[in-house]
């Protein structure tokens, strides 16, 4: 029997942690004494997805202690969304209860290290994944870490799901199927399978391995 896997991206997929994390930096930002306009909920937005370098380019484009103050605005980040979380979209839980039956499931992000683990720690979910990986552990796109979840953990047939252009081509660079999150931050320049709502996951997922399963 093959050995089928779910690799899911976090921000605009599995849950929206910008409100909060933005308000974490504004904090951090304050105490490290760096002036600038408070970074607001669309700030984040605009940036989800990216790697961190590349995301503290943006946010901090002039800045040049830039690389010690985005390590204190992550360290406050994940501090503050072990203890106040982030928004799951609906039917989280209830869904990968369900997911988690038939398939095994995995996350890469291209978060920093300790992102995940926040996520886990205040909404409790980490029991249903059986590895993670991103960018923050070792500093490799995304599509290498889709790849590594794939090379460590004996995957046959795996599906990426998540909501922006870059998760689709990573997705592709990586070889595995995609499906997207069409509910979360971006849209995708082709025709792919896509959920609504995170509810419909299941439905969509299965017919995405009968698909590879006639191919």
């Amino acid at each position: 029997m093959k050995h089928k896997g779910i690799i899911f991206d976090m921000d605009g997929t599995l849950w929206d942690s910008a409100e909060n994390v933005a308000k974490s930096w504004n904090k951090a930002i304050a105490d490290y004494g760096y002036e600038r306009a408070p970074i607001t909920k669309e700030d984040m937005y605009s940036v989800m997805g990216k790697t961190m370098d590349v995301l503290a380019s943006i946010i901090f484009p002039n800045c040049t202690c830039r690389d010690e103050l985005i390590n204190v605005c992550y360290r406050e980040e994940n501090d503050y969304l072990t203890v106040h979380g982030g928004e799951l979209y609906p039917d989280v839980e209830k869904t990968l209860d369900e997911l988690s039956e038939r398939y095994d499931l995995y996350i890469v992000s291209n978060c920093q290290r300790g992102y995940i683990e926040s996520f886990f720690a205040y909404h409790g979910l980490g029991r249903y994944f059986k590895d993670t990986e991103c960018y923050g552990n070792n500093e490799l796109e995304k599509s290498e870490n889709i790849k590594l979840i794939v090379e460590r953990n004996n995957i046959d047939e795996a599906v990426y799901v998540g909501d922006i252009q870059g998760d689709y081509d990573s997705s592709k660079k990586a070889g595995v199927k995609f499906i997207h999150a069409a509910y979360g931050f971006g849209t995708i320049d082709d025709d792919v399978p896509a959920i609504r709502k995170f509810s419909e996951l299941p439905r969509v997922a299965d017919r995405v391995f009968e698909e590879i399963e006639k191919h």
